[in-house]
């Protein structure tokens, strides 16, 4: 059950990234272009995800610690802001500006077999085990005791 809500709820997340344009690389760098030809869409997209989903989040978590499946909901951290949290937004930045995609886009453009969006899920799944690498390494070495 689980599985077929999760595709649903993919399929639905791709569907409306096809819709709204946001598959295509050149509105996301319009986006992004603050001193050119400065498209405003992308906000649009993001505020109307916003406004459906908040809401309904915000009541739900009032009163509830576990979803309408029943599983446990995880506790929200307390926002900490250090050097890991800025690299990785830089990082995720900068790539999104030089390709124009992030990776729900980029998986969805996958379906049109262009080979931008092959070369872009393979730098990010790259990306993801060199990520798992480091962090495997740093706590390897952390818990030796070594710095």
């Amino acid at each position: 059950m689980l599985i077929l809500i999760a595709l649903l709820s993919g399929g639905l997340f791709g569907l409306g990234l096809v819709v709204s344009g946001m598959i295509d690389p050149a509105k996301v760098l319009g986006f992004l272009n603050l001193f050119g030809g400065w498209d405003p869409s992308l906000v649009l997209v993001m505020g109307g995800a916003l406004a459906v989903f908040t809401p309904g989040y915000l009541l739900w978590r009032k009163g509830h610690d576990r979803s309408v499946l029943g599983t446990e909901l995880p506790r929200v951290p307390a926002p900490t802001i250090d050097a890991r949290l800025v690299g990785g937004a830089l990082i995720f930045g900068i790539g999104w500006g030089l390709a124009g995609l992030c990776p729900g886009p980029a998986i969805g453009l996958a379906g049109s077999l262009q080979w931008q969006a092959g070369l872009f899920i393979a730098a990010m799944v790259a990306g993801f085990w060199l990520v798992g690498r480091l962090q495997s390494v740093g706590s390897t070495a952390a818990g030796s005791g070594k710095p």
